[in-house]
């Protein structure tokens, strides 16, 4: 594998053909890092039994190694490869997998201590995606993969947003089309009581608790140090999902408007995630059309595309309405206020 670093590597352009899925896992199997479509965004993938090849990500996205990692599986023999699975555990396998939910679960010693940022708790994840699951089928291999962006910027729901990022670090990306979820898997860790759920997603509390118990969402403490010596779990660094414009969140319709009034008079180009039913009193500010306020599944399908096109069209801020703080709603408020963190 070329140096991770070189400004003349290539990214090869691969699609779901099972020619290039065999193209993909080789590299895999070689030690170099494959971005790919999860049902939830895309991720970017290396052997995580290998701690060179994990290391690469690491450089290709600039992350800083106290954040760990979720390691995707796509059978129980990679499973009891790299975890001990409790009968908790079990209950929520049988109920969410393959599916957007990371587990957190005891690691066995073939993990390297990168992939859990020296924890002794490992994320492991099947994704529901076929393509994903084709991939890592054959590649034979546990495959850990953080999302396929440079570390704290926007996640990629397509292979274009992993190629205006990470074009030129990465050994190759596949093309699988937009992504369904959009957001990122929830993370839940099941070998406490309360569960603690670190990173709200598409598996919410609601749908956990009849199956497993009470759920506590995480909040984080007071950031004493900009660098902490290691993360909890994948997911729940302080400032994250960011675009590059500052990013302002508005409560409903009219709270949007009072904003916009407020800013206009200053010199920021103006952006906005706009809900359906919505409307604007400043014409000149760039929409994005977003789905209705009120169908949080639908809003979360296209929260990282409309940043980022927003991003493009080079708004210095970007106003954006919060759902109610409920089932997919935690997972979008949760995204949002750690990107417009300062």
């Amino acid at each position: 594998m070329s140096n991770p670093t070189h400004p003349d590597r290539q990214t090869e352009r691969l699609s779901a053909n099972p020619k290039d899925i065999a193209r993909a896992a080789e590299i895999l199997r070689n030690g170099g890092t494959v971005a790919f479509p999860t049902e939830t965004v895309y991720g970017l993938g290396a052997n995580a039994l290998d701690p060179d090849a994990v290391e690469r990500i690491f450089v290709a996205k600039d992350r800083p190694h106290w954040d760990p990692l979720i390691v995707h599986i796509s059978n129980r023999a990679m499973l009891d490869e790299i975890a001990l699975v409790s009968a908790r555990a079990e209950r929520l396998i049988e109920a969410f997998w393959p599916g957007p939910l990371t587990l957190l679960l005891p690691s066995t010693k073939k993990i390297p201590d990168s992939v859990t940022a020296g924890r002794p708790l490992v994320g492991v994840r099947m994704p529901a995606h076929p393509l994903a699951h084709s991939l890592i089928e054959s590649a034979g291999i546990p495959v850990a993969a953080p999302s396929a962006n440079r570390f704290g910027r926007i996640s990629p729901t397509t292979a274009a947003h992993v190629l205006q990022d990470l074009d030129h670090h990465i050994d190759a990306v596949i093309d699988g089309g937009a992504t369904k979820v959009g957001v990122e898997s929830s993370v839940l860790d099941p070998n406490q009581s309360p569960m603690m759920l670190y990173r709200p997603g598409a598996i919410t509390p609601a749908m956990l608790e009849p199956i497993a118990g009470p759920v506590t969402i995480y909040q984080p403490p007071q950031q004493t140090s900009p660098e902490p010596q290691s993360l909890p779990s994948p997911g729940v660094g302080i400032r994250h999902y960011a675009p590059r414009a500052r990013l302002i969140l508005v409560e409903d319709e009219a709270n949007l408007n009072t904003q916009i009034k407020v800013l206009a008079t200053a010199k920021d180009r103006i952006g906005v995630m706009l809900p359906k039913g919505w409307s604007i009193t400043n014409h000149h500010a760039e929409i994005f059309p977003w789905n209705s306020i009120e169908d949080a599944p639908a809003l979360a399908q296209t929260l990282f595309a409309g940043l980022r096109e927003l991003d493009s069209r080079e708004v210095t801020l970007i106003l954006c309405p919060l759902p109610k703080p409920e089932g997919m709603g935690l997972a979008i408020r949760d995204r949002l206020k750690k990107a417009a963190k300062n």
